[in-house]
């Protein structure tokens, strides 16, 4: 005969007795612990550290880090701002006016005739630049804003006219009411250039290279353009490789903003 099963042991407060079935129909003790107190009677607080002001200051830094990097990859492979400095192209852009330029032309799409282009100088097309006087931190502040395309591009070295002729166009000047043709077809410039301006004071009779362009400002009396360049590098024609993109809309001064529109029915018939 066995010997009865010893009375079980008095347990704490804190931990409860589990009654389970052993096998061959004893019954077993289990003592499980309840969740643990600290000392003062109170639940343990979560971990804060890390919170506070340095958390919201890590926090903020991160955000604008991200900001700064998304803004440079637009401003590098879709759109950048530029600033209009010169009377070249009104009156379809002014003086003072911010556009936005599509970075995806000309890597992925081709430039078409009667598009505004915006390209780096190809050599001798602009007076040498000064910018303007500034505190070192200034320069250092407006240098890396520019870079990530929060401030307009206004380096100096950038040019922005109308491509009037792509690689191989022959382009001339003038015909007996003194258009500009292309290819044989005259042009009706009246939707884009200045009022009160006429297509060309000079004459001209140009063959554009592959891989270049023939570019005229809309302010036609008042634009050195491939015109006045021929005795330049590339003979006044501008390297497709020099062009930034294309300008698509106007964004400041809010009272000029507006999409540019195509001039189609300028260039649509040019064979």
């Amino acid at each position: 005969m066995s010997e009865p099963y010893p009375p079980p042991a008095a347990v704490p407060d804190s931990e409860v007795i589990l009654e389970t079935p052993a096998p061959g129909g004893v019954v077993v003790e289990e003592v499980v612990a309840e969740d643990v107190k600290v000392a003062d009677g109170k639940d343990k607080e979560p971990d804060k550290r890390g919170g506070g002001i340095l958390g919201i200051l890590k926090e903020f830094a991160i955000i604008l880090v991200c900001g700064l990097v998304v803004s440079w990859l637009i401003k590098t492979f879709l759109v950048q701002a530029f600033f209009i400095p010169s009377e070249s192209m009104e009156n379809t852009l002014e003086v003072g006016d911010r556009v936005m330029v599509n970075r995806l032309v000309p890597r992925f799409f081709q430039i078409n005739r009667g598009d505004i282009v915006v390209f780096r100088d190809p050599g001798g097309w602009l007076a040498e630049y000064r910018p303007p006087e500034r505190s070192g931190v200034g320069n250092v502040v407006m240098t890396a804003l520019t870079l990530v395309g929060l401030v307009p591009h206004d380096s100096g070295d950038h040019l922005v006219k109308r491509a009037i002729g792509i690689g191989g166009d022959h382009v001339m000047c003038c015909d007996y009411e003194g258009r500009v043709s292309v290819n044989g077809e005259a042009l009706n410039e009246s939707l884009y250039i200045r009022r009160g301006t006429i297509p060309s004071q000079s004459e001209f009779d140009v063959v554009v290279p592959p891989g270049t362009l023939f570019v005229m400002g809309d302010n036609r009396q008042n634009s050195a353009d491939s015109r006045y360049n021929t005795d330049r590098p590339f003979e006044g024609f501008v390297p497709v490789s020099n062009v930034v993109g294309t300008a698509f809309v106007t964004v400041w001064p809010l009272n000029h903003a507006r999409f540019l529109r195509y001039p189609s029915s300028v260039f649509n018939h040019v064979p």
